[in-house]
């Protein structure tokens, strides 16, 4: 039993001495001095909405390859307007990068075809800039046969392989 009391009187001892109150707070302290306040600049938050519309006028534009005659670099009339949707696309975004990548049929030698392919790239190119697009926005390339979109060797495979894509980066 004297155990039992001696215990008791110890945790009643460490309880109490773990318990403390706080002495209260002088009544007369000096004023807080005022620290100035730090502002960071203000950064604005990247607009998701803005982005994702980009994004898909750039998915949607990609579509839009330029096309071109067997043999030829001359852009087609019919093929004015959408270098001039990529140009105005370019001009309201003059932090996009373009990179328009020329591109043949599988007719004729592999050098051969890297050179009109470049011909049909620098055509597109000297065209976007000629409508007001930066030319330091622009990079021309070419694939020549190496990127065949068709295929095939009909005359409508050959068709669709004798363009110009431009890829936004």
């Amino acid at each position: 039993m004297f155990k039992r009391v001696l215990m008791a009187s110890a945790i009643a001892s460490l309880l109490a001495a773990c318990s403390s109150t706080q002495p209260p707070a002088p009544a007369d302290t000096a004023p807080a001095v005022q620290q100035p306040v730090v502002t960071a600049p203000v950064t604005p938050a990247v607009d998701a909405a803005a982005e994702a519309r980009l994004a898909a006028e750039r998915a949607r534009l990609a579509k839009e390859s330029v096309y071109f005659d067997f043999d030829s670099n001359a852009i087609r009339a019919d093929q004015q307007a959408r270098v001039s949707q990529h140009a105005e696309f370019l001009k309201a975004n003059p932090g996009q990068q373009a990179q328009i990548q020329g591109n043949t049929d599988a007719r004729g030698s592999r050098e051969y075809n890297l050179a009109l392919g470049q011909r049909r790239a620098e055509s597109v190119k000297n065209a976007l800039e000629v409508l007001g697009v930066k030319g330091d926005q622009l990079e021309a390339v070419s694939y020549g046969k190496e990127k065949p979109r068709a295929e095939g060797s009909s005359a409508a495979d050959f068709a669709e392989n004798r363009r110009a894509d431009v890829a936004y980066r």
